[in-house]
């Protein structure tokens, strides 16, 4: 039964009945704090319920959260110097702080209020608990409703819809970003209740963590995580239904090159003035004084110039940045009851990417290649990923496509929807949605052009190998780290190297022949096969490329046999230099380190054909690092009552006091998620702290 209705129902009677959450009274607000540092937020109304998770992620990342508010204000060198200095230019220079205090003044009454309560429990926080936070930190306060928007938009237009690396590099590059996502209808379940995987992958650090939370107020029940900083959740479920988002390879930020005449550009034959403001940006130095530079930044009709070569100049157009509801329509999203109600609010298009992969309790699954897709008059989805001419009208948005007109999928045939960062063509199989059907440019057309081609070709493989699923099969699958690529390559690399190699050569072969072809922590070969790969990778893994004929059995075959035992034979003997052995397990050279944690890594590279996904870079002590990958998780069953188990890998929190730094990395070493506790008793049962307010 659910524990709360709405806050006030005004009868036609015009009398006024209040409604509350049993037990707790009208003015008071609670945090319950289970014991894996998750916060439980029970508040009579929505203000209560923002200021009091502002106040709970402050005690989580308190720290973190100042230095990346000071970040979005471009003013981290003003705070703490000349490292910062490069962060606050390209923050004054696509207009984050300026844009952010104009969506402030577009947002609601209501949504205003909410921004408000959200950053004052921040300050509240701080204030109540000097001690937690750094000093020099304190400098960022009073943190403020546009700074929570400026936040919001740094990072989701400026660091996954573009970011400075493709910036630097004028063309659009691999994200750092990925996902895996299902949603299975109950036709596919042993329970007849349609199930939910959310599992985004990012990297373990700054604004790319997530927050784990529940949110009750009237008329809200909502569990699930957001991205440290943000007042709303971003991947959740509530009584009714949920969702999860992945990166999808939508365009939604080009680069035009304009022809400069001085000051000028051309445009449509015309000699256009380019617009120019300055930027002060201050920078503060060891001795406590400062210095301050003075930057202009550079407006054509296309966009902001971001960089410029003698009389030419190239200017960055960015999708929605004129649409600043984004965090109001992820509110929405928690509130809907029905999949109506739901698309309802998507149709919104308020949030400039990302696809969504929807599941509720009436069994229905869905997916949308959600965003703002420009509408353009030419070319393709590679065509626009690169430098467009910028002396034409005939190259300029200025629309975008409708939700009506979005690759969208509702109860396909298969049972089972899926996303891996990968075309929308292959969210089902075979397809429900074709290339040919939609605009060339909407995204790629083939499989072949993505990077994570085998991770995608796992997920379908995973979930096509059995009839029925359960709860629990499904989550055994997620921890699933086999390698795809070994069924394509490993024989053919095992005989060949036996046949033609050195000694240690054929001891290497000999070794991968006894390994599980899995990257669990006891796997043995593993270290050796995915640093072969990963240096064969640059060279030319595959003879046979991905073909649109053979969808999911390609790229396959080696492409040259001598390279790849030569290479063998170069890796297996720094193996055997750098460990002792060459069957050194997995998780005695990799390792995933989180404060005082440092346990044995279990999982792999998506691009190797892992779902269970790790991304990995080496470190002094001679071994490799968990960086990347795998973040949060969470798996939902809509039975009733729900059942759902999550994981937040890297625990709920980064200050330095906390004990929930890294302590949920062990349950994902053995390939496990925890229960959630979403219903109140279970809570107190489990319960670390409660706070009343």
């Amino acid at each position: 039964m659910k524990k709360f209705i709405a806050i006030l129902l005004t009868t036609i009677l015009g009398i006024s009945l209040i409604f509350t959450i049993p037990g707790l009274s009208r003015n008071t607000t609670e945090i319950l704090w289970d014991t894996w540092g998750i916060p439980h937020i029970y508040a009579q109304d929505n203000t209560k319920l923002f200021k009091a998770f502002g106040w709970s992620q402050t005690k989580s990342h308190g720290n973190l959260l100042l230095k990346l508010y000071a970040e979005a204000r471009g003013k981290a060198a003003e705070y703490w110097g000349i490292n910062y200095l490069e962060s606050d230019q390209y923050i004054r220079t696509m207009g984050i702080p300026k844009r952010a205090k104009k969506w402030y003044a577009e947002q609601t009454p209501e949504m205003q209020e909410y921004l408000d309560s959200f950053a004052q429990g921040i300050n509240d926080y701080v204030q109540q608990h000097p001690d937690e936070i750094a000093e020099d930190l304190k400098i960022v306060l009073p943190i403020t409703g546009t700074d929570i928007l400026a936040h919001f938009q740094r990072v989701i237009y400026f660091h996954f819809l573009t970011n400075p690396n493709n910036i630097r590099a004028l063309k659009n590059l691999p994200t750092e970003a990925g996902s895996n996502a299902w949603a299975i209808a109950g036709k596919k379940t042993v329970n007849n209740h349609s199930i939910l995987l959310a599992n985004p992958h990012l990297p373990w650090k700054d604004f790319y963590l997530w927050y784990e939370a529940q949110l009750t107020a009237p008329g809200i029940n909502v569990y699930g995580a957001t991205l440290v900083g943000m007042p709303v959740l971003a991947v959740a479920f509530n009584d009714d239904l949920g969702w999860t988002v992945t990166v999808n390879p939508i365009d939604g930020a080009d680069i035009y090159q304009l022809k400069l005449e001085g000051e000028n550009y051309l445009f449509d034959e015309e000699s256009k003035p380019l617009k120019q403001e300055m930027e002060n940006i201050k920078v503060r130095q060891k001795n406590g004084n400062f210095t301050e530079l003075q930057i202009g930044v550079k407006q054509s009709t296309q966009g902001v110039i971001i960089e410029q070569k003698r009389d030419i100049g190239y200017a960055l157009k960015v999708a929605g940045l004129e649409r600043s509801q984004g965090l109001q329509q992820l509110w929405q999203m928690g509130k809907a009851k029905n999949l109506g109600e739901f698309e309802t609010i998507l149709k919104q298009l308020q949030l400039p990417l990302f696809n969504v992969i929807y599941s509720d309790k009436q069994d229905n699954i869905m997916y949308v290649f959600n965003g703002l897709i420009p509408v353009r008059s030419q070319g393709n989805w590679e065509n626009w990923g690169g430098i467009i001419a910028g002396d034409t009208s005939e190259t300029l948005w200025k629309d975008y496509h409708q939700y009506e007109e979005l690759p969208r999928i509702i109860n396909p045939e298969s049972g089972w929807l899926q996303n891996t960062n990968d075309p929308p063509w292959t969210s089902t199989n075979p397809p429900s949605l074709k290339a040919e059907d939609f605009p060339p440019y909407f995204a790629p057309q083939y499989l072949g052009q993505v990077t994570d081609i085998l991770r995608s070709q796992r997920s379908i493989q995973l979930l096509t190998d059995s009839d029925k699923l359960t709860l629990e099969d499904v989550i055994n699958k997620k921890f699933s780290s086999k390698l795809l690529i070994t069924d394509r390559l490993l024989d053919i690399l095992i005989s060949t190297t036996k046949a033609l190699a050195n000694p240690i050569g054929i001891e290497a072969a000999e070794v991968l022949e006894k390994w599980d072809r899995q990257t669990n922590p006891d796997s043995r070969g593993a270290v050796l096969f995915v640093l072969w790969s990963t240096t064969l990778e640059s060279k030319g893994l595959f003879s046979k490329p991905w073909n649109p004929q053979t969808p999911l059995e390609t790229p396959t075959g080696l492409a040259d046999i001598n390279t790849a035992v030569a290479v063998l034979e170069g890796i297996a003997a720094q193996v055997k230099l750098l460990y002792g052995s060459l069957d050194v397990a997995w998780g005695d050279v990799v390792r995933m380190r989180v404060g005082e944690q440092d346990i044995p890594a279990r999982g792999g590279p998506g691009k190797l054909g892992s779902f269970q996904v790790l991304g990995i870079q080496a470190t002094p002590d001679k071994k490799f690092q968990v960086i990347s990958g795998d973040s949060f998780m969470m798996a939902v069953e809509f039975s009733d009552p729900i059942k759902a188990q999550g994981l937040t890998v890297y625990g709920n929190a980064t200050q330095s006091n906390s004990s929930h730094r890294g302590d949920q990395l062990s349950l994902y070493g053995e390939g496990k998620m925890r229960p959630i506790w979403r219903d109140r008793s279970l809570v107190e049962e489990h319960l670390e702290l409660k706070e009343t307010f």
